[in-house]
Order: structure tokens, then sequence, then C-alpha cells
């Protein structure tokens, strides 16, 4: 049984680095996919990775203060502060899920979303959705 864990865990932190690292970009083109990202985004993810109710802003909602421990520093804890994240990554975190973040199902959160938030997360980082 350790062994299985030790090889999910693995081939997640491998699917993680592929995703970071592969090619692909959020699709901006349409005008209002900066906009329908960040009321996606608000209502699907900011309630785990938003700004939080705690001295530093943030330290209270459960996914941002995971990525503050976890990084420590070297990347934004706040989604919306990070520029090396695709719409592949990203997909794939929601797809998925990771840690403590459960899946979501095409039913819950489509494709055409996720790219919708990967082009807010860009224009909220200052990074253009067609940057790798």
């Amino acid at each position: 049984m350790t062994r299985n864990r030790h090889r999910r865990s693995a081939c997640t932190y491998a699917l993680v680095l592929a995703a970071l690292a592969g090619a692909g970009t959020a699709n901006a083109q349409d005008p209002g996919a900066v906009e329908r990202g960040r009321d996606t985004f608000e209502y699907m993810c900011a309630p785990c990775h938003g700004d939080g109710p705690g001295d530093d802003g943030r330290a209270m909602l459960p996914g941002t203060d995971a990525l503050r421990l976890k990084y420590r520093g070297a990347l934004p804890a706040l989604l919306t502060e990070r520029s090396d994240l695709t719409y592949e990554s990203i997909r794939m975190f929601v797809r998925q899920g990771i840690f403590s973040m459960p899946p979501f199902r095409p039913t819950e959160l489509t494709d055409d979303e996720i790219r919708d938030i990967a082009a807010y997360i860009a224009d909220s980082s200052g990074r253009s959705a067609d940057e790798s």
C-alpha cells in the first residue's frame, strides 16, 4: 500500500510538473473572457483561493493558505497573482484535483469556463493570456 501511495504521489508530481512546464495558453480572444473568468473564479474558486479575513488578508482561506505554506514565498499564494498558470495547468488541477482540492467534473466546471478563468488569472497577474 505504501508503494502504491508513493507511486501515486510521483505520478501526481509528474503531472503537475508537466502541466507547469507544458506549452499552451489561455485564449482571451473573446473580449468577455476575462469578465466571465472573474465571475466564475469568484463563484467557484475564490471561496478557497481568494483573499481571506486573516491578518495578511489571505491566511484563513484553505486553498490560499495551503499554497502559502507550500511555496513559502517562492510563488504567490493568491492565484490571481500567479503569472505561471496556463489553461492546461489550471485544467489539470481542476480535473485531477491535488492534495485537499477535489477534482471538478465537466458538468461542474466546463473547459470553456476554465479557459475564461485562465484568461482572468493571466489578466490579473499582468501577463498576456497569449504568453506561455
